[in-house]
């Protein structure tokens, strides 16, 4: 910490301390804890008897602050000291604390005061104590073989046992593991809403924000301008009829352009089929359903708007002439307003109360509360709407003819796609996390391009909805299309449940072929079926510029890997393996086509937990097979996994364990968590020094595809900002 920060920190813990003391200027372990607001019981405890100089079970603000100011100015000899006095339960106060966790296993196997050593039982019993703690399993062989590696390592006299120097020159074999040691242990104590946010250029007023979002911004200018234009024509023509009637007019206008583009912006086939032509380096397609949202909310705004000026403007004519009251003018046909019979106020009124249901229904609490029934059935009120803005407007119909044209046509083209031959659910494997793989039969005309996804009606879960979800396998697998669906919401959990159920229940004998009936089931959760379906798409996404790029960033958070596995399985496709006839040398060669323009792929998969690995082990195992360990030009794919429920290296809990990982994983060359070559990686990544890497090593310019939670999303689109890379996020 900087000297400012110092000293902000230690006006903190001294006010925290008036706060908390009583009466006697001192306060006790519980109040501690409540002080420094630290979580971890063992580390409250610990520093609680280190600074409690004179053993009085309760500490005094000079005791306190004298033991601070040593952490935080002290020498890196004194702050490490600091950390295995912490460590060192019974070397410091006798018989005070128990063992809780990892390192309170640690300090009291290691008796570096008193015995001096450390055997291999005591180790196993620290590393299956953190094991516990990351939520990691793994089998008391797997447990064996990491205490052997560390054990070993650390062991340099072979002499059965570990000392304190021999365990600290094991640690700076680790230089990112001494560096964590190493910080002012002060940090540790440091509370979380203490951070102090550096003043710094808005993200919205910076050069590479402009630069990244050139495309969007374009288009909002271009739609800003072009609503500005249409609502000053508007009341410039409508200027007799007073300041009311004009606002009206103008907002009537402007409804007529955005009623009719909100449409627009969802039809998915034709910005399928743009996405493959120039307009995709001009307007933001990728971007559809963000300035879905944003036209939505302007139609709300303008509908506000236009009814509110009408109000006002009936307001104002029953006042001046008396002939009707304002009730009459809202709710009745009797003053003659609108092109059919006199019902453009009534019209006006339903209008109003659709489009306010439409959007409260369309709000993101709504739609990820596992209400999507809520959201789906309330947007199909659009027909409604349209039909009411016909019969509301006499203009409305000419701008709604050639959009209304080009939404028929893709509807009519996307229920014949979807009803053409028959589609059936072959397989179903059911994986953790309530992950339900589906393996539909592919039709012989159905084609795609990697990270496509597609809408699908299961009738025997909800006979009239359709959900959208990502094509988890390649082009080039011709017979089966896979889908992964996590269970988040009514009907994904509905689809998860019934294929949980006893298969008698599920699927009836009629529906079985003559070769089903023979075909041995796999698993409890694996089983062959014959489930109807009905499939409409494929759609495009921003992932079908993966092979134009030349540095392509895939991430993918959670279930959201599902585009990338697609792209994934099509590399290994477009990937041939060559062998030297003379020798053991191997090397890949990539089919070049006119779209392939690849030079390198970083694949980033961030997991919760262990489990979720998984769901596409067998695949990311392939691809490690069929690429070779060293090429020309360095390696063409490389994969970077990160377990965020696992302590991490900064956790003094996590140290041991860590460095058993790094060990064993170097020994038998095969991550111990997924099975993998590639080490998985506990926490978070460092989004800074992730890109910082990419941008080092300059294999052309670099394009980062995203699909997984909205508040991941902003934080690497920050990044990719500060980078000047491309950054596309998977929207559907």
């Amino acid at each position: 910490m900087s000297i400012d920060e110092d000293t902000r920190w230690l006006e903190w813990v001294t006010k925290q301390f008036e706060s908390i003391a009583g009466d006697d200027k001192e306060i006790d372990l519980d109040e501690f804890k409540t002080a420094l607001k630290v979580k971890e019981s063992f580390f409250a405890e610990r520093f609680f008897a280190l600074f409690d100089s004179d053993g009085s079970s309760s500490i005094s603000l000079d005791e306190l602050l004298e033991a601070l100011d040593l952490l935080i100015h002290g020498s890196e000899t004194d702050k490490l000291r600091f950390l295995f006095q912490v460590y060192d339960v019974d070397g410091k106060v006798q018989n005070t604390i128990s063992i809780y966790s990892f390192i309170l296993k640690f300090s009291v196997t290691m008796h570096w005061v008193s015995s001096g050593s450390i055997d291999p039982d005591e180790l196993r019993t620290v590393l299956k104590s953190c094991l516990r703690e990351s939520a990691i399993s793994l089998p008391e062989e797997k447990l064996d073989d990491l205490t052997l590696a560390l054990f070993e390592s650390a062991d340099q006299d072979n002499s059965g046992s570990i000392t304190f120097e021999e365990l600290k020159a094991e640690l700076e074999n680790f230089p990112e593991v001494m560096e964590n040691l190493t910080i002012s242990a002060a940090n540790w104590l440091k509370p979380p809403d203490l951070e102090q946010k550096k003043s710094k250029t808005p993200r919205y007023l910076t050069r590479a924000y402009w630069h990244n979002n050139s495309r969007k911004l374009f288009f909002l200018c271009l739609y800003a301008l072009l609503n500005a234009l249409l609502f000053i024509i508007a009341m410039l023509k409508n200027a007799h009829g007073g300041l009311w009637f004009m606002v009206a007019k103008g907002c009537g206008l402007c409804l007529n352009l955005n009623c009719t583009f909100v449409m627009v912006l969802m039809l998915r086939r034709c910005l399928t089929w743009l996405r493959a032509t120039w307009v995709v380096r001009v307007f933001p397609l990728d971007q559809n359903i963000l300035l879905h949202q944003i036209v939505g909310y302007a139609v709300l705004i303008f509908t506000i708007g236009h009814t509110g000026a009408h109000v006002m403007n009936f307001a104002r004519m029953s006042q001046n002439d008396g002939m009707y009251q304002l009730w009459e003018y809202l709710f009745t046909i009797r003053p003659g307003i609108g092109w059919v019979n006199g019902t453009a106020s009534i019209t006006g009124v339903i209008l109003q109360v659709l489009i306010c249901l439409m959007v409260v229904c369309s709000s993101t609490f709504v739609r990820r509360s596992g209400h999507f029934e809520v959201f789906y059935w309330s947007h199909l009120s659009f027909v409604w709407v349209w039909a009411l803005l016909i019969v509301h407007c006499a203009n409305f119909w000419k701008w709604f003819v050639a959009p209304g044209l080009m939404f028929l046509i893709e509807k009519l083209v996307g229920i014949a796609v979807s009803r053409i031959g028959g589609l059936y659910i072959v397989e179903v494997n059911l994986l953790p996390s309530k992950v339900t793989h589906l393996v539909i039969k592919r039709p012989p005309f159905f084609h795609f391009k990697p990270g496509d996804y597609v809408y699908i009606n299961i009738p025997v879960i909800a006979k009239y909805e359709w959900h959208p979800f990502t094509i988890s396998s390649a082009p080039e697998q011709q017979d089966t299309l896979w889908l992964h669906v996590r269970s988040m919401g009514q009907w994904t959990n509905r689809l998860y449940e019934y294929f949980r159920q006893p298969e008698s229940q599920t699927i009836s004998n009629k529906r079985l072929t003559a070769s089903l009936r023979n075909r041995p089931k796999l698993s409890e959760n694996h089983r062959y079926c014959n489930i109807k379906c009905y499939v409409d798409g494929p759609f495009g996404t921003p992932t079908r510029q993966i092979f134009a790029s030349e540095h392509a960033v895939l991430i993918g958070a959670g279930i959201g890997i599902t585009p990338f596995a697609s792209i994934l399985q099509s590399i290994i496709y477009r990937m041939r393996k060559q062998n030297c006839p003379n020798c053991n040398y191997s090397w890949c060669e990539t089919i070049k086509d006119n779209e392939m323009k690849l030079r390198k792929v970083d694949f980033i998969w961030i997991n919760r937990d262990q489990k979720s690995f998984e769901w596409f082990v067998s695949l990311l195992t392939k691809l490690e097979m069929d690429q070779a360990d060293e090429e020309p030009e360095g390696r063409f794919l490389e994969m970077h996994m990160y377990m965020t429920s696992a302590l991490s290296k900064n956790d003094m809990k996590a140290i041991g364990l860590q460095m058993a990982l790094d060990l064993l994983a170097k020994k038998e060359k095969r991550d111990s968590i997924t099975g993998l070559r590639t080490r998985t990686q506990p926490g978070r990544p460092d989004w800074a020094k992730v890109f910082q890497k990419v941008s080092e090593e300059k294999k052309g310019k670099v394009h980062v595809f995203y699909c997984g939670s909205p508040a991941l999303a902003k934080v690497i689109k920050a990044q990719c900002e500060h980078f000047g890379f491309n950054f596309y996020k998977e929207n559907f």
